[in-house]
Order: C-alpha cells, then sequence, then structure tokens
C-alpha cells in the first residue's frame, strides 16, 4: 500500500500549486484582459468615423426587412 500522507519536504505552498501558481493565473488572466480591452478600444475608435447615409426616404425602410441594406450606404472617413 502507498504511503498517502505529504511529508514536509514534498510540501511548499511557493510551488505551481501554491501561492506561485495562482500568482501567476492572475497575471495571465489580467494580461488577457488588458489586452482585449486595448484591442476593442482601438476598433472602437477605428469604427467610430464610420456612418452611413440613408439614401432614400426613411419611411421607406421596414423594420427587420432583409432588403434595408439598399437603403444606405457606409461613408468612410478613417485614416
Amino acid at each position: 500500500m502507498a504511503n498517502l500522507e505529504m511529508n514536509e519536504k514534498e510540501r511548499c505552498i511557493f510551488s505551481i500549486h501554491g501561492i506561485t501558481g495562482m500568482l501567476i493565473a492572475t497575471v495571465l488572466l489580467l494580461v488577457i484582459l488588458v489586452g482585449l480591452t486595448i484591442y476593442g478600444l482601438k476598433v472602437q475608435n477605428k469604427e467610430a468615423m464610420n456612418y452611413y447615409q440613408i439614401n432614400q426616404d426613411i419611411h421607406a425602410i421596414k423594420p427587420n426587412d432583409v432588403t434595408n441594406s439598399k437603403y444606405y450606404h457606409l461613408i468612410k472617413k478613417g485614416k
């Protein structure tokens, strides 16, 4: 039968399963969060300058109609 008790030599709170692992996981998640936030802000700033203009009477547009795209066109003012 195997010895299931952990020896004092095998225990370490600074191992990858302890505090160090928790800190690595936390830092990794924060880096991912910051990276995605910066990417989202860049996309938002780029697309904020792109707006559309309605070509015809606004009352001709029907709600939830697939043909609504023919009533407007995008005006690009980005860099």
